[in-house]
């Protein structure tokens, strides 16, 4: 199922967008909206403020680690010269 939403607060400019849900999580979220006596609209802006509070609170509360850092799985031939900040500087450069 195709759809088009408009979804924005109260006097901010609005992003049109379109989501592709298959025919039954459409059907839930329908059902979902009728029961809470809201509309398909404000529910999907509430399940996606939702979202973003908690990726954000799970990210704020969390400290970095090693592991979150990208990695290179790759041999690197890099002279240990190359490793100083002019050798970086110089890699850049190039």
């Amino acid at each position: 199922m195709r759809t088009n939403m408009r979804i924005f607060p109260a006097g901010a400019p609005s992003v049109r967008t379109t989501l592709e849900l298959p025919d039954p999580l459409f059907a839930r979220l329908k059902a979902r909206a009728a029961l809470e006596g809201t509309t398909l609209k404000q529910l999907l802006r509430s399940f996606v403020e939702q979202g973003l509070e908690a990726t954000e609170r799970e990210v704020a509360g969390r400290p970095r680690r090693a592991a979150d850092l990208p990695r290179i799985d790759a041999h690197l031939a890099l002279t240990p010269d190359q490793l100083s900040n002019a050798g970086l500087f110089a890699l850049l450069e190039d």
